[in-house]
C-alpha cells in the first residue's frame, strides 16, 4: 500500500478530524522538499505544523526545546546540553519527575541531521513513524487493534506520558503501536484539544496496522448493531 492509500484507510477506520502525520529522520536534505525557514517553540509543535504540508526541519530548528531534540536524538550543541540539565534539574526540583527518570526516558539511537514532517498521505518517502490525535472513543478502537486489550496478555502495554515525545521512540524501537496522554508542554505548544490524546505507529507496521484497525472498526461497528438492538428492546 502507498502512503496515500494508508494514510486514508487509517483516516476513515477512526473517522480522524486531524490527519495522521508522518516523520522521517534523514541525515541530510531530500532533493525537492521545502525547508522550514523558522524554528518553533517545542518538538511537537512540527507536528501540527505538518498538517499544512511536507517540509524539512534540520536538528538546529528544534533546539528550543532540549528536551524534544534530546528525546529525537540530535547532538545537542553545549549551550542546549546545558540548557537541558538545567531543565531536567527544574523539573526534578519541583516534583515533576524524579531524578532517575532522566536516564530511562526513551530516545532516538541515531544521530540524525534533521526530520522530514508532513500529512501521512501527502508523504513522499517512507515514514519512519507517524503521529495520531484520538478521541477516547478512536482510542478504545485503536487499542484493541493492537492487541493491548487483550485478557491473555501477561502483562497490557502502559499507556506513556510524559514527555509526549518520548512516544515516538518508545514505539520504533519496541516495533508496536503506543497511546500516550502526553504532557502539559505537548497540550500547551500543540493547542491541541484536551480531549485528545497521542497515538504513534512505528513505521514498519504501517500498513499491517492500517489493515487491523480496518478489520477492528468493522467488528466494533457489528458490535454497536447488536448493542443498539439490544438497547431499543428496553
Amino acid at each position: 500500500m502507498t502512503n496515500q492509500e494508508i494514510g486514508a484507510a487509517i483516516t476513515a477506520a477512526l473517522d480522524l478530524e486531524l490527519p495522521p502525520i508522518a516523520l522521517a529522520v534523514v541525515d541530510q536534505p531530500p532533493i525537492g522538499i521545502h525547508t522550514i525557514q523558522t524554528d518553533l517553540p517545542s518538538a511537537c509543535s512540527f507536528w501540527r505544523r505538518a498538517e499544512q504540508g511536507v517540509f524539512y526541519a534540520p536538528a538546529e530548528a528544534h533546539f528550543n526545546c532540549p528536551v524534544g531534540a534530546m528525546v529525537m536524538g540530535f547532538e545537542l550543541p553545549e549551550v542546549v546540553a546545558n540548557e537541558l540539565q538545567q531543565l531536567v534539574s527544574n523539573m526534578c526540583s519541583c516534583g515533576y519527575i524524579s531524578s532517575d527518570e532522566p536516564a530511562h526516558i526513551p530516545a532516538m539511537q541515531s544521530r540524525p541531521r534533521g526530520i522530514v514532517y508532513g500529512p501521512l498521505r501527502e508523504f513522499p518517502i517512507p515514514a519512519d513513524v507517524v503521529v495520531c490525535w484520538l478521541t477516547p472513543l478512536q482510542a478504545m478502537i485503536w487499542n484493541e487493534a493492537s492487541g493491548q486489550a487483550r485478557w491473555n496478555c501477561d502483562i497490557p502495554a502502559p499507556v506513556s506520558g510524559r514527555p509526549a515525545c518520548a512516544a515516538l521512540p518508545a514505539s520504533i524501537s519496541q516495533n508496536r503501536p503506543v497511546l500516550s496522554f502526553g504532557c502539559m508542554g505537548m497540550r500547551t505548544f500543540t493547542e491541541v484539544s484536551g480531549d485528545r490524546m497521542l497515538a504513534i505507529i512505528p513505521g514498519a507496521l504501517l500498513a499491517e496496522f492500517g489493515a487491523k484497525l480496518q478489520a477492528m472498526r468493522c467488528t466494533n461497528d457489528t458490535m454497536q448493531s447488536f448493542y443498539k438492538e439490544r438497547l431499543s428492546a428496553h
